[in-house]
């Protein structure tokens, strides 16, 4: 078992160590912070990482929830919520949505982080441990793997506490807001001081820092999805630093490198959406100038099967057919005219048919397509756009 011992330096590193791994995380948060965006995309991937955050803290902590589980907890509602994990889960949702809400100069007073710990733990874990109070006397914890002991219930418990509420008051701010965010996680775990849901509250008091170092509103991040995802390291990063004498500089290396990796997965999904949103507008100004009462029709039936496209990363024709159907069962020959058009849009270079050996071709947008096509070479195409039963890829 190893015991806690009250830190003599709340904030000790190796600067020159971790200088790389900062410049690369700050590099990647201000790629997020500049990125053109449409308000609409970015609030769902908002979404999206929420419930990554909530998914990978939860999950952390051993409860393995499923999807419909992890629907549920986002709700505002908790009717429907009924394990301990779900509860978990919902409570976890209400906290991070409070810290969005925080405003950017509220002091990190011991009020603040008690009110983290309440909102953490009501309605999940208060059967078992008072909510927004360290433990007392007597009141010990063990965690982790090596055996941690936290610090001990009672004097110590408060006085450590209180030391790190105060180094993080003013000696912290001295060190660059990420390194901060990452610190204030690690003390807080190493010194365990509440009965349960000390991870959670420390993953929730990172978040809140990140947010003051540019990771909020559009940009947040899923820290504890990456935590989630390398638990094993993420433990073992934990349990060096302490071995260490509380040298945050292992935690720091591990921290950085998630922070910049999951800026660039949030990165690489905004660009995604931009690359969308220019193929859709290339798609209506091309294919709405087609003048003819035919071509124009043919137009409607292919923009929709773009448009199917666009929602998933890719489709068989079964499933692209499925998607359009009602624009085909009318026609004399929809088989036929749904191939034709398909075919159309692979000829057109809009899109790709990939061999598949279980559905012989699946089918996905090329993104690159409107960097690619003029307004010239889009007409000369159609003009040779292949008849019915000519359809080269499939022979």
């Amino acid at each position: 078992m190893i015991k806690y011992s009250l830190p003599k330096d709340w904030i000790k590193y190796n600067p020159t160590s971790v200088a790389k791994e900062l410049a690369e995380a700050k590099a990647t948060v201000l790629s997020l912070q500049t990125i053109p965006y449409q308000r609409s995309w970015v609030e769902d991937l908002q979404q999206m990482e929420l419930k990554r955050e909530v998914a990978g803290t939860s999950r952390i902590e051993g409860a393995e929830l499923t999807e419909r589980e992890l629907e549920i907890a986002m709700k505002e509602t908790t009717e429907q919520v009924m394990t301990r994990s779900q509860r978990q889960a919902h409570a976890a949702v209400q906290t991070y949505r409070w810290i969005a809400g925080v405003p950017a100069d509220r002091p990190i007073s011991s009020d603040l982080m008690l009110h983290i710990h309440r909102l953490i733990v009501t309605g999940a874990d208060d059967d078992h441990c008072p909510p927004g109070k360290v433990r007392g006397r007597d009141q010990n914890v063990n965690f982790g793997q090596p055996r941690h002991r936290g610090v001990e219930g009672g004097e110590e418990c408060l006085q450590a506490f209180s030391g790190f509420i105060e180094v993080l008051q003013r000696q912290y701010r001295d060190h660059d807001p990420i390194i901060q965010a990452l610190a204030a996680h690690y003390h807080l775990a190493a010194m365990h001081p509440f009965l349960d849901g000390n991870g959670r509250t420390a993953r929730a008091l990172e978040a809140l820092l990140l947010q003051r170092a540019g990771l909020r509103d559009t940009c947040f991040i899923a820290m504890s999805n990456y935590y989630y995802d390398e638990k094993s390291a993420y433990l073992t990063a934990l349990a060096e630093a302490r071995s260490k004498g509380h040298d945050l500089t292992p935690f720091l290396l591990f921290g950085l490198k998630g922070i910049a990796l999951q800026s660039r997965r949030l990165l690489s999904e905004i660009q995604s959406q931009v690359s969308k949103a220019l193929f859709k507008n290339m798609m209506y100004d091309l294919f709405n100038r087609l003048r003819t009462q035919r071509k124009r029709i043919l137009a409607k039936r292919q923009m929709a099967i773009l448009k199917a496209l666009l929602e998933v990363e890719q489709l068989d024709a079964r499933q692209i057919y499925e998607k359009t159907e009602e624009l085909y069962k009318r026609l004399k020959s929809p088989d036929k005219a749904f191939w034709r058009d398909l075919v159309g849009l692979v000829e057109l270079r809009a899109i790709h048919a990939i061999k598949d050996p279980r559905v012989r071709y699946v089918f996905k947008v090329r993104l690159e397509w409107p960097t690619e096509i003029t307004e010239t070479d889009f007409f000369d195409r159609i003009k040779k756009l292949p008849k019915a039963k000519t359809y080269r890829f499939l022979q």
